[in-house]
């Protein structure tokens, strides 16, 4: 089983940002730890960031059919990414959003995410943490999805 890990916009530059905000982990960091996660849990993370919301969008084309969920933080494209939006929505995969700072004790217009309404669920404000109890929960969903299919 493949999980998507999608990062977007500026978070190839964690602790170089504010580390109260967003942590004292590089990405790299975060990706090991997911994939280690991962491997615990007998499935493939396949992580991906980039800055570009185009080059979001053709991953997720692109990766879609050999994957069966999506965990997520777009970063800024949260807010206004429609692009994104509606690639996450053509993928018809189970998706997680996470954000590392609780978008909900921030600016106001940091609240309002256009991803939210399409995921099973959001996890915001755990840091690092926040991935792996992501791919957790879709991982166990899925595979109870599959126990009921298979019985």
């Amino acid at each position: 089983m493949r999980i998507l890990v999608i990062h977007g916009p500026n978070l190839n530059m964690l602790v170089k940002r504010d580390k109260a905000t967003y942590g004292e982990k590089t990405l790299d960091e975060i990706d090991a730890l997911v994939k280690k996660e991962a491997q615990a849990l007998s499935v493939e993370a396949v992580t991906f960031q980039s800055n570009h919301e185009g080059a979001l969008v053709d991953f997720i084309q692109e990766q879609a059919d050999s994957a069966r969920g999506v965990v997520i933080n777009p970063g800024a494209l949260t807010h206004y990414g429609f692009a994104l939006l509606d690639a996450l929505i053509d993928s018809k995969l189970p998706i997680i959003e996470v954000h590392l700072s609780n978008i909900y004790r921030r600016e106001e217009w940091r609240a309002r995410s256009v991803i939210a309404p399409i995921t099973r669920g959001q996890i915001s404000g755990l840091g690092w943490r926040g991935y792996i109890a992501a791919l957790q929960v879709l991982v166990a969903e899925l595979k109870a999805e599959a126990s009921r299919a298979g019985s």
